[in-house]
């Protein structure tokens, strides 16, 4: 199946809202990528007006963009990339915007925590691709974000006062790491106490098609142990086991919302298997039975 995501990665993504690739992207790549994102100047921390790497009209299909800026259309035609991308929203999906995020030297503040755009309550959704050129050291901040987070709708800037989450990542890789992130997903930029500038290269995609089943399902039955009996410790003994992935809890969760995550997971599960039987260990069925 090429290089499509395996089950595995879909049921991590699923849980968890993201996935990190480190070092995706070859050198050659993100060496002419960032000389065409330094070639601009920096406006209000985007560097779109003036940069090299120029924008297209929402909902234009993907393949159209970036024809004529050869490093990303070569970054976005790596087998790798395009395996994620086709995993998760499909062949095509449609361009909703980028951005180029600048964070310079010595910053006094960090931008706050945020979840892009509005309320959005689809069983669908769009993803972000945020492409880091160079390295990203722990001195520079890098992308803070909140595991987990993408089932707890929000109006964009509506959490900008929760500065500190428990478990909460910072971006710190090589140059060249993809980080692939459910659209809902809370997170900000770091502040960059560093001596050097800080950029990030981010794309939002909406999916074209039915988002079942795309990825490389070979693997799907040997993932999937099926519905076990609650509490049953064999049913945790497999960590790369579907039930398993979505029964562990993110370090924020409290205690007796922690199962309220699981049920969220297997929805989003079921929507993308086809299949509305999928359970894990019985916490969606019993609020199914309606004799």
């Amino acid at each position: 199946m090429g290089d499509l995501l395996t089950t595995q990665q879909m049921a991590l993504f699923v849980a968890r809202g993201f996935l990190r690739f480190d070092a995706l992207v070859p050198e050659s790549i993100n060496h002419t990528v960032l000389s065409a994102i330094e070639a601009g100047g920096a406006q209000d921390g985007l560097l779109i007006r003036d940069s090299e790497v120029h924008s297209y009209p929402p909902g234009t299909p993907l393949s159209e963009c970036y024809v004529d800026q050869p490093a990303l259309r070569q970054l976005l035609d790596l087998p790798s990339v395009r395996g994620i991308i086709r995993s998760l929203v499909g062949k095509d999906p449609l361009f909703d915007h980028h951005a180029i995020h600048h964070c310079p030297p010595n910053q006094n503040t960090a931008q706050y925590t945020h979840a892009d755009s509005i309320i959005d309550t689809r069983t669908n959704f769009d993803i972000q691709l945020m492409y880091y050129p160079h390295e990203i050291t722990k001195g520079m901040g890098g992308t803070r974000y909140i595991p987990g987070s993408h089932f707890r709708r929000v109006n964009e800037m509506a959490i900008a006062r929760y500065q500190n989450v428990k478990g909460q990542q910072h971006v710190i890789c090589p140059a060249g790491t993809l980080l692939v992130m459910h659209h809902g997903i809370w997170h900000g930029g770091g502040r960059n106490q560093s001596d050097k500038p800080r950029y990030m290269f981010k794309i939002r995609l909406n999916a074209t098609e039915k988002q079942v089943k795309l990825w490389d399902i070979s693997d799907l039955d040997e993932k999937s142990v099926g519905p076990k009996a609650i509490f049953d410790p064999d049913a945790y003994t497999h960590r790369d086991r579907i039930q398993t992935i979505f029964e562990l809890p993110e370090k924020w969760f409290p205690m007796d919302e922690s199962r309220l995550e699981i049920v969220n997971r297997i929805k989003l599960w079921r929507h993308l298997v086809g299949d509305d039987s999928f359970d894990s260990h019985y916490w969606l069925s019993r609020l199914e039975n309606s004799n």
